[in-house]
């Protein structure tokens, strides 16, 4: 019997589509902003590039983007589906438990609070690590050249965003984040 992996992982991705979404509609005014030119050539562009990276397989037959980096295996593409889930769920619990103080692009909200509790205790960017994980998993389930690259793309995108977040909450907190930014790391408990 073969397990379905595709329909699982796509799955998980819609999920996390839907409650973007969803959430989007409710989050608090923004006091400032990023100019929309440098997020898109920024963060967007590479995700969308990222994102078709891991489209179907159809797309990488034939190139060395399609090619597998090991023998398809069923324990490891379970392996990627749980990393992929995993990813999206601690994505979505940070999301929830930052409320009305989240934003897709980098912004500080009229009021905004500093939350540090949740998964915002583990690492400053709990969002970016789970989907940096549900990345990973995904492309450890397809297990094609395309993935690793994939990720690479999302890491470093992601790193160019958060460090200007960080120096917008540090403008916005002052000591109070940098104390949070001392004790806590960005994206990997007690590593980075």
């Amino acid at each position: 019997m073969e397990l379905p992996i595709a329909p699982v992982i796509a799955a998980a991705w819609i999920v996390f589509g839907l409650y973007w979404w969803w959430g989007w509609l409710r989050v608090k005014r923004a006091a400032r902003s990023e100019p929309l030119l440098p997020r898109l050539l920024k963060y967007w562009l590479p995700l969308a590039i990222a994102v078709a990276f891991i489209g179907p397989e159809r797309w990488f037959h034939g190139s060395w983007l399609g090619e597998r980096m090991y023998p398809a295996s069923t324990i490891i593409a379970v392996v990627g589906v749980l990393l992929t889930v995993s990813g999206v769920a601690f994505a979505c619990w940070a999301r929830y438990v930052l409320g009305r103080n989240w934003s897709s692009v980098v912004q500080v909200k009229q009021d905004h609070e500093l939350i540090q509790s949740g998964p915002y205790r583990w690492v400053r960017h709990p969002i970016y690590t789970g989907l940096l994980l549900a990345f990973l998993g995904t492309a450890v389930a397809i297990g094609e050249w395309r993935g690793p690259l994939c990720v690479v793309i999302v890491a470093v995108s992601f790193w160019f965003k958060l460090r200007l977040e960080e120096r917008w909450m540090r403008d916005n907190f002052g000591a109070t984040y940098e104390q949070y930014m001392r004790r806590t790391k960005a994206l990997i408990p007690g590593l980075l």
